[in-house]
């Protein structure tokens, strides 16, 4: 089995705009997008969130440049990623990746095909009283069925939006941070992650330690630079649409 990327998080709690500032990216050139997800209009209605507790999640991104729809399923399976969603790909407008996740709360697999459109196109299907699904393609369409056959996804309203700010490459201490700010509903976010690539010459053992000795000195960088990471066991994700689902309400 060939070796996965491997994407480390860390999050970080407190003042946002602080902990940007601490970390360097002033001057830099940033993404300001709006983010929707979408979830099942029944569940919501009843202060659940059952496409998220099922493994999977439906993010629409708009502004900042071309709009896009990501279908991803984490956690995942290897076993679960069957035919063509076995192995990556790339072939535009898609890109299907399968990765390692892993946060201070432990280790996941993710798998995520993005669909890119030009920008505007997404903006119908997040409009209030628009239809999300109407948006998902048939490669998505055929993702979700042949991976996880048992997801409804009728019945779907998005959820949002949340204002996202970007920064990619921020150098930390030797590393390549991204650094991407999560604000709605009162709540506000950050998250700082790197992507360990495997190289051709590692074996499991090498590319886990190396991850390993990256992730220890992300979660350094940002505390020697007087930010708090954050001891929360929920991941943004689920806690931003745990907002959003009270205000929906």
């Amino acid at each position: 089995m060939d070796l996965l990327p491997i994407e480390i998080k860390v999050n970080v709690e407190g003042n946002v705009a602080a902990a940007l500032s601490a970390l360097g990216t002033a001057g830099r050139a940033m993404t300001v997008r709006r983010i929707w997800f979408a979830e099942d209009r029944e569940g919501i209605a009843e202060g659940r969130v059952p496409l998220l507790d099922g493994g999977a999640i439906l993010r629409f991104r708009t502004g900042g440049g071309p709009d896009d729809l990501t279908v991803k399923l984490r956690p995942c399976r290897r076993e679960q990623l069957v035919g063509r969603f076995s192995d990556p790909f790339e072939a535009q407008p898609f890109t299907y990746k399968i990765e390692e996740d892993w946060s201070s709360n432990g280790r996941v697999l993710a798998a995520s095909l993005v669909h890119g459109h030009a920008p505007g196109v997404l903006s119908g299907a997040v409009a209030p009283g628009g239809d999300p699904s109407a948006a998902i393609d048939a490669v998505q369409d055929q993702f979700l069925h042949a991976c996880t056959p048992s997801l409804r996804l009728d019945g779907l309203v998005a959820l949002g939006p949340v204002r996202s700010t970007k920064f990619d490459d921020v150098p930390l201490d030797g590393l390549d941070v991204d650094l991407e700010a999560w604000s709605v509903a009162g709540l506000d976010f950050l998250e700082a992650s790197i992507r360990v690539k495997p190289k051709d010459e590692d074996n499991a053992e090498e590319l886990e330690t190396r991850a390993e000795r990256k992730q220890r000195k992300l979660s350094d960088a940002v505390r020697e630079r007087g930010v708090t990471l954050s001891e929360n066991p929920e991941n943004k994700t689920r806690r931003v649409l745990a907002a959003l689902v009270q205000v929906h309400a």
